[in-house]
């Protein structure tokens, strides 16, 4: 048995907390992607995925990659911080 185990959580900081924050339009639109991808997979053992869940996956990709470059510009543009 361990019994070493801290027996307090640490609790995310304010700073950790708004990095989450400034980060969650990417974190959202991977999500979206990983869903797509998932409706694909599930697709395939049913017939095969339609021209509109190829489109779903393209379209939530390229949520991602415009929500990477908006926060690639709001990191190195101090103006655009939110």
């Amino acid at each position: 048995m361990i019994t070493n185990l801290p027996t307090t959580t640490a609790e995310p900081t304010a700073a950790e907390l708004a990095a989450i924050d400034t980060e969650w339009p990417l974190i959202a639109a991977e999500l979206d992607v990983l869903d797509a991808q998932v409706t694909l997979i599930y697709a395939e053992d049913h017939g095969g995925p339609s021209p509109l869940d190829w489109r779903r996956l393209r379209r939530a990709e390229a949520r991602v990659t415009r929500a990477a470059a908006d926060l690639a510009d709001r990191t190195t543009d101090p103006r655009r911080a939110a």
